[in-house]
């Protein structure tokens, strides 16, 4: 009985765990994929000035605009031909994982109340 409790109890945190996405399979697909060529070597510095930072982003607003861009919502501003085409090939779970890796790194973003 306490070996299928133990079991019960693992499943439920690894399945936690994969719906909020995996840092170090979000890290890899960062890699992958060369995030860092358009968004800084530590994703806190842009290459050019209209790239969003991700470093430290709210992981939410991040699957929401890979989502997004996977999608082509175009009505809603995420019609860029380059992060379509990066987001193309991705599974939910690689969004997830990207977005928990990005919130995950520091980040220089300032919120006001």
């Amino acid at each position: 009985m306490k070996k299928l409790l133990a079991a019960l109890v693992c499943a439920v945190f690894s399945l936690g765990a994969s719906a909020a996405g995996n840092i170090n399979a979000g890290k890899a697909l960062a890699e992958k994929y060369a995030c860092a060529s358009c968004h800084g070597k530590d994703y806190n510095s842009p290459t050019e000035a209209t790239y969003p930072k991700l470093a430290g982003q709210h992981r939410d607003y991040l699957e929401h605009a890979l989502t997004g861009y996977k999608r082509g919502d175009k009505g809603y501003g995420r019609n860029n031909a380059v992060m379509t085409g990066q987001v193309k090939p991705l599974t939910n779970q690689d969004i997830k994982d990207l977005a928990a890796y990005f919130h995950s790194l520091p980040g220089t973003l300032v919120t006001h109340r």
